[in-house]
């Protein structure tokens, strides 16, 4: 074996290391039968939030329909909910990982976030084409024509609620392609799915309705009232379902005060691939507009989803679900605080996610 030999274009090949089909099968260059060639190199650089993560995954199925032989690496901040067997090589932002990526060689690059690091780290990327957003020297600035429109709808309130796209319309946009239903892609364990198994046994038949009855810290406006969820629990009880309050820490005593109200079933909060293979059984979801929203699309799960602040268009359900809004409508476009006396969640009745649910649940 000689270095001339070494078959360096491989998607395999690693360098540091042996490859993988060394280490599994004995296979060397160049009679290796394993050999792939990795190309267009393709960067993505998505690091938060997590939902944002996810949702955009459906790139990834679309970059390997059109180039098979693509080699992808993603930077993110959340490397745990990426499929591994999906991309190539998964970097966590720090210094050694912008130190690789900055002196390393792609065909294409593409950030499809605003914060100025990944701006920044556009731009100081090798890549002939580049999509999404990079920076100037001062200011954030589309890569490419086509992330112009993404980047003012971000701008402006005004421009983002005439918005008729859903994100994942756009996103493909900024890529140059059209959308086509692309499904998300989702890191998920058996063994946690195998786990929460059990809850078909407490369930004895019926259907599982997950309702994640937190909303995050940030937009506490999409909070639905408490004793909508006490009621609809019972609803759903008297029904003939298996409902299961679920969410993290920040909605532990919530959770624990709806179980000890309606004898609901709470199983408690777990780490995020813990809480996937939970939700892996579920057999319908009821949410706000948050990280369980895009776990219950990657899961293909039925959902009823509730939104005040938001653009409609900008949620993708892919036709399992539907979008639950306030009959009065919303005056607090990405709001924090509420502008009315009468908080307008308030008009999202008990009977309308209560119907919703039977419309959608299989």
């Amino acid at each position: 074996m000689t270095l001339d030999q070494i078959r360096y274009d491989c998607r395999y090949f690693r360098g540091d290391i042996p490859c993988k089909p060394n280490k599994q099968f004995n296979s060397t260059c160049p009679t290796c039968e394993h050999y792939q060639i990795a190309s267009p190199k393709i960067l993505l650089i998505k690091l938060g939030a997590i939902g944002d993560v996810i949702r955009t995954t459906p790139l990834i199925v679309r970059f390997k329909k059109e180039y098979p032989n693509c080699h992808i690496t993603w930077v993110t901040l959340t490397p745990d909910v990426l499929p591994p067997n999906e991309i190539d090589q998964i970097y966590t932002l720090d210094f050694k990982s912008v130190f690789i990526i900055e002196n390393s060689q792609f065909d294409i690059a593409i950030n499809l976030d605003k914060e100025p690091e990944a701006c920044l780290l556009l731009e100081k990327i090798s890549a002939p084409i580049k999509y999404g957003f990079g920076w100037n020297g001062k200011h954030i600035v589309p890569a490419n024509p086509a992330a112009e429109h993404k980047l003012i709808t971000g701008f402006f309130d005004s421009e983002s609620q005439k918005n008729t796209k859903s994100y994942l319309e756009e996103i493909f946009e900024i890529c140059e392609f059209s959308f086509q239903f692309e499904e998300y892609l989702l890191n998920v364990q058996p063994r946690f799915v195998d786990k929460w198994k059990s809850m078909r046994d407490l369930a004895n038949g019926k259907k599982i309705v997950g309702l994640n009855t937190g909303c995050g810290k940030r937009w506490i406006t999409r909070m639905w009232e408490k004793e909508n969820w006490v009621s609809l629990i019972q609803k759903l009880q008297e029904n003939g379902y298996f409902p299961v309050v679920i969410g993290g820490p920040d909605e532990h005593e919530l959770n624990e005060y709806y179980h000890k109200t309606t004898n609901v079933y709470y199983p408690g909060f777990f780490p995020r691939d813990e809480f996937i293979g939970l939700c892996a059984n579920l057999d319908s979801v009821v949410t706000a507009v948050s990280m369980m929203m895009h776990i219950a699309t990657a899961l293909k799960t039925p959902m009823i989803l509730f939104n005040n602040i938001f653009n409609k268009h900008e949620f993708e359900l892919y036709g399992r679900g539907e979008i639950v809004s306030p009959t009065s409508g919303c005056d607090c476009f990405y709001g924090v605080s509420c502008s009315r006396n009468r908080h307008c969640m308030k008009d999202i009745t008990v009977e309308m996610v209560f119907e919703a649910i039977l419309r959608h649940i299989k």
